[in-house]
């Protein structure tokens, strides 16, 4: 089995929410329409942290699951759990947490975790993109 990559993961599925949601971009558009600015980076970053927090198809967090499989959720946590380690200090979450709520909840902790991570690294390669253009 080889180690499931977290953060490439969630970068996907934040990657895939920006592309499929076309008008939350309009709300930061400029006249020219480039809705991705230096001088809006900040508020975009925190918008977007604040809406896919609770999106299960970015995190999970507002069912409790993102794979709606406990064996999923425990195949993905094998091999990441100093990153489950480090969420759940993050969040400060008692060790038991892990006994008490399962794998699918370490599975959503680990994402959540990482999600302002991953949508820093996402607006990154989009502004890159943007650069090459």
């Amino acid at each position: 089995m080889e180690k499931y990559d977290y953060l490439s993961a969630v970068k996907e599925d934040v990657k895939s929410w920006i592309n499929e949601h076309d008008e939350w971009k309009s709300d930061y558009a400029d006249e020219s329409g480039k809705w991705l600015r230096e001088d809006n980076r900040y508020d975009i970053e925190q918008d977007l942290n604040d809406r896919l927090f609770c999106e299960d198809v970015v995190t999970g967090n507002a069912s409790g699951s993102y794979t709606f499989n406990t064996w999923q959720a425990e195949e993905n946590l094998c091999h990441n759990l100093d990153l489950l380690g480090e969420a759940l200090t993050e969040f400060c979450c008692e060790p038991n947490y892990i006994t008490e709520k399962g794998a699918e909840a370490c599975d959503v902790t680990i994402r959540c975790y990482l999600l302002g991570q991953a949508i820093s690294e996402v607006l990154d390669e989009l502004e890159d993109e943007e650069d090459e253009k």
